[in-house]
């Protein structure tokens, strides 16, 4: 293979370091795979995490040692972070995503990666110090969000289902109290599916008044699980009553909605961006 210029290296280099994000890539793997001394290797790379730093993309970290490389850390800047959630929340509050019962339709975009790569990556940047060892969610809207949050981590993501199946072995279920409805439901978990004590970060698409997450905490009690965090994409303050739970993080707030002239007025959270 013909030899690689130092510029045409480097977009190589940047190329494999995003496509492998949270993978420790020993520099004797850049080095065959380029036919360059790994001192050159390390300038490049030096380059290339100035380059990330600039560019708000992300952040490379380096591991001493015979065992050791670089690893990148995706992440997103607070001022990309801050536009990107300012159009999310004009497009949540066109009219004809108003739903009966004070939901909002967000099917379509929680199923657009164009959507949830970013988001993503906010939680990820938000919760990442917090030393998650696995997302968790609950079927079926909140699965999209969590999966490219764990992506975003470099972790593995469990699936609570709202019901026992067959398939799954072995499960623990508990019975929860909906916090709009007021309703008793049930959600299950296989016992294969999470390991014991384990730091958990728990995501979702939508809290009305925390009944889902109060649910979620519970059940990681039953595995003797830590809840480090909770963050939900949209959460209602249309009223003054506290949610069921609380320290979570919302990255847009549905402050009103009216069913009957079709307004809502969704914000996104600005105090999340002073951390990012």
């Amino acid at each position: 293979m013909e030899k690689m210029k130092r510029a045409e290296r480097m977009v190589a280099i940047t190329q494999l370091l995003m496509s492998n994000p949270n993978v420790l890539t020993p520099l004797t793997l850049f080095a065959e795979r380029f036919g360059t001394a790994k001192s050159t290797i390390s300038e490049d790379l030096m380059a290339v995490k100035g380059s990330f730093q600039l560019s708000g993309q992300g952040r490379l970290e380096t591991v001493s040692g015979a065992a050791g490389g670089v690893r990148y850390i995706p992440e997103i800047s607070s001022a990309e972070a801050a536009l990107f959630l300012s159009k999310l929340a004009q497009r949540l509050s066109e009219k004809e995503r108003i739903l009966a019962g004070g939901f909002l339709y967000m099917t379509d975009l929680l199923y657009d990666p164009a959507v949830l790569r970013p988001l993503g990556l906010i939680f990820a940047s938000s919760f990442r110090e917090k030393g998650p060892e696995v997302v968790v969610t609950i079927e079926t809207k909140g699965i999209p969000l969590a999966l490219v949050t764990a992506e975003a981590l470099g972790l593995p993501m469990v699936v609570i289902r709202t019901g026992n199946k067959v398939t799954e072995g072995s499960s623990v279920s508990i019975n929860y109290v909906s916090g709009s409805s007021r309703r008793i439901q049930m959600m299950s978990l296989s016992r294969r599916a999470l390991d014991p004590r384990r730091k958990v970060l728990v995501i979702d698409d939508f809290m009305k008044a925390g009944g889902t997450a109060l649910g979620i905490k519970n059940l990681m009690k039953e595995f003797e699980a830590d809840v480090v965090g909770i963050g939900v994409l949209v959460e209602t303050q249309i009223t003054s009553e506290p949610k069921l739970v609380e320290g979570y993080l919302s990255l847009l707030k549905l402050r009103e909605l009216d069913l009957n002239s079709g307004k809502s007025i969704i914000v996104p959270e600005e105090l999340l961006f002073n951390g990012l």
